[in-house]
């Protein structure tokens, strides 16, 4: 990985041999310099913050060197921070004449959040108490280390985080060889199922605030081990398969074979489904292979069994809860080729402004989101969720950024416009690797935000729900030419209008999880105008999981392009599925092997929906206020841009249902559909779709090589004769492209 990374970092630098040396407007960073110095070349500045108030210093000279080009480069070498740096509006450059912070070329420059614990620290593990609870089996290989001796004492808070509650930073983390750690935990590997329910505890979701703990059996003998525990943390899935949730143990009762939960989960707890099922966390009890630790937090000692040779190894952990990095209002700036590592929070934070760049970076081991445009939120009422929900925006943190959108829909999360994250890596983040805005759902401005060339994944180590690959708001944006991969549930997560998802390669997500996707829209019909199209999405769900989707339109979603895309081993409850939608045009795409049916459509309100028509159609509904109060789909640039939504709120002739429950202008026409064994499902009254063209088959119908994956059509396809007008699918395109612009 070490070996990625550095080619990311160098394969723009290292083809420009341009460099000078003494321009003005440039500064120089080293860890050998001083703050003292000039910040010259011969005689650099020994910190970011140094060189960033040069910078400010030589704009405030006067109006010419306020408007020049400025460049600050770094040598090689760990930069530690102990606050965010911060770029606020007068850091700025201006068009064509950017403010730039560069690696130098070639130069594996580390802007970290964490602090190094020297080998020489470790011995091996000799507290009795430790000693006393550590597996027999893992004492002559734990090592033992003493963090309160390096002035480390703040480990972080352990918080309940999952569906529904706030995304919060993580408590200190561990990292060897810039890979993250495992926390002890049992098992090792799959989970624990829950047994049965005694008492499912206080729902918040139904307005149930009474913040009681649930109760189950415990069907696993182990949990013997860790009663009377002060920390036991149990995180999985409590109830539905798409709410995941991180909760403390209360208590443990070794004859009743019980456990009760601090606090509740949002949904109340249920058992019975294959993914009903929890890891336990925070266990030194359970410290019994190599990668995995534990922090004494009252005697401030690290117990750590190293994979390897502590000796030659890079250990440390993570200690800023802040965002690494904040562009604050300030525009024309490129980040390059740096590494962003080691915060408890956010690597990179974006907040309005213009034409910021992020590019060649890599963005790792942090606790929540790799790189966020715009604000997030915090609420008002602690336990609040969803329709009970209020709160307030607020900079440089997470939050309940669902909830508020959620209870608000047209919500300007103060994200800019023309941002640019490009030819980036985000892996090993806690809750998302991009958070994407920009633009006006209110008004259909667009944003021109965009995420290009990035890899992206292992992206939702602590929140699962949400914690997507890419989630996007606003509009106008695009996210294009990315690789996202090895995630639990969503890859790309969708607010707003008019996005563009093109020449994405997306696979492996959606694993662990149960009603969950590769691409998700849902909830409000006014988000249209997106456009899926040009992806390639592999392996995504598993067969035994019954409700995973690879294109997913969920509840009412209007709207929706998806064209000349290539699905394998896709999903199981539907490769695209809609919940009851309209208007959703699925053309020109390659289905190959999917887990369950092509297509499938829902008519909801008239299946499993009929009992939640007044909750989204009544006169206080979700509908009625996102479609008459957020925006109003009968007055410009509603009615005038999505002329076909202006009727859903009406009632139809029986004046007891709404044009909107009923599924309309769907069409499947020109697809390719190779060995399914179901193709196309439509279920309950009214569901509507309209064929035409598809070409069905179990005979390889002209890969250039099925069995490498390579689903691009010979040019003596039979799928041109059969489909006369397909469009070739551009699938060598597809994917992260080398940066063919360094400079």
């Amino acid at each position: 990985m070490r070996r990625w990374c550095r080619r990311v970092l160098e394969a723009a630098l290292l083809g420009s041999l341009f460099f000078t040396t003494g321009r003005a407007g440039e500064f120089f960073v080293s860890p050998a310099g001083s703050d003292r110095n000039p910040g010259t070349k011969e005689r650099p500045f020994l910190t970011l913050e140094r060189a960033r108030d040069a910078v400010r210093a030589f704009k405030s000279g006067s109006r010419r060197a306020a408007e020049e080009r400025t460049t600050v480069w770094i040598s090689e070498g760990t930069y530690p921070l102990t606050r965010t740096f911060e770029l606020k509006t007068n850091d700025g450059g201006t068009p064509g004449n950017t403010a730039t912070y560069s690696a130098l070329p070639g130069a594996y420059v580390r802007i970290s959040g964490g602090r190094m614990i020297p080998s020489s620290l470790f011995h091996p593990a000799h507290d009795p108490e430790a000693l006393r609870r550590l597996p027999d089996s893992s004492k002559q290989f734990v090592l033992e280390a003493d963090l309160k001796s390096m002035g480390i004492t703040d480990f972080g808070d352990q918080k309940q985080f999952g569906f529904g509650t706030p995304v919060v930073p993580a408590s200190m983390e561990l990292f060897w060889n810039d890979t993250v750690m495992q926390i002890a935990r049992y098992p090792n590997r799959g989970g624990i199922a829950l047994g049965t329910i005694i008492d499912p505890g206080s729902t918040p979701r139904t307005g149930d605030h009474s913040n009681r703990g649930g109760r189950f059996r415990y069907t696993d003998a182990r949990h013997a081990r860790w009663a009377g525990g002060k920390d036991v943390w149990l995180q999985g899935y409590f109830n539905y398969g798409f709410a995941d949730d991180r909760i403390r143990v209360a208590s443990i009762d070794t004859v009743r074979h019980e456990l009760t939960l601090a606090s509740p989960h949002i949904y109340g707890l249920a058992s019975g489904q294959n993914f009903n099922e929890y890891i336990a966390l925070n266990l030194l009890e359970e410290l019994d292979e190599p990668g995995e630790w534990y922090v004494d937090r009252e005697k401030g000692l690290l117990f750590f069994w190293p994979p390897g040779d502590i000796a030659s190894a890079h250990v440390s952990v993570s200690m800023l809860d802040e965002p690494l990095i904040a562009l604050d209002h300030i525009s024309h700036v490129v980040l390059r080729s740096f590494i962003i590592e080691s915060g408890r929070g956010i690597g990179v934070y974006i907040e309005g402004g213009e034409r910021d760049s992020v590019t060649e970076c890599v963005i790792r081991n942090v606790g929540t989101v790799g790189l966020m445009m715009g604000q997030g939120a915090r609420p008002a009422v602690p336990g609040a969720v969803a329709d009970d929900y209020t709160g307030v925006p607020v900079s440089r943190e997470v939050g309940s950024i669902q909830s508020q959108s959620y209870v608000n829909t047209v919500w300007d999360r103060d994200a800019g416009k023309g941002h640019v994250i490009d030819h980036c890596e985000v892996y090993n983040t806690g809750s998302g690797g991009i958070i994407l805005g920009g633009g006006s759902k209110k008004d259909l401005t667009p944003g021109g935000c965009t995420v290009t060339d990035c890899r992206i994944h292992d992206y939702d180590r602590r929140n699962k729900a949400g914690a997507s690959g890419i989630m996007v708001d606003g509009c106008g944006n695009t996210v294009a030419h990315n690789e996202i991969f090895n995630g639990d549930m969503q890859a790309i997560f969708v607010h707003g209008n008019e996005h563009v998802f093109e020449f994405n390669l997306i696979h492996d997500v959606a694993r662990n999880s149960n009603d969950a996707s590769a691409w998700y829209l849902g909830r409000d019909p006014s988000d249209q105008g997106n456009v899926v199209r040009w992806n390639f999405f592999h392996h995504v769900g598993r067969p035994d999981r019954k409700w995973t989707m690879g294109v997913y339109c969920d509840d009412a979603t209007c709207g929706v392009l998806v064209e000349g895309n290539v699905f394998y081993k896709v999903a199981s409850f539907g490769t695209v599925y809609s919940n009851g939608g309209q208007d959703i045009v699925i053309r020109n795409n390659i289905f190959i092997e999917g887990y369950g049916p092509a297509y499938q459509l829902k008519s909801m309100w008239y299946d499993f929906g009929m009992d939640e028509i007044p909750y989204f159609f009544g006169e206080k509904g979700i509908y009625t206020k996102r479609l008459t109060e957020s925006v109003d789909i009968k007055k410009p640039p509603y009615s005038t841009k999505y002329p076909l939504l202006k009727d859903w709120l009406d009632l139809l002739p029986d004046g007891k249902t709404y044009a909107g429950m009923r599924p309309r202008g769907n069409v499947i026409e020109g697809n390719v559909v190779f060995n399914y064994d179901e193709t196309f499902r439509l279920v309950g009254e009214y569901a509507q779709c309209d064929y035409s063209r598809n070409f069905i088959t179990h005979k390889d119908p002209g890969f250039v090589d099925a069995a490498r994956m390579i689903f691009a059509l010979r040019n003596d396809s039979e799928v041109y004769k059969e489909i006369p007008g397909f469009k070739n699918i551009p699938f060598y395109e597809i994917g992260p492209r080398k940066n063919s612009n360094p400079n």
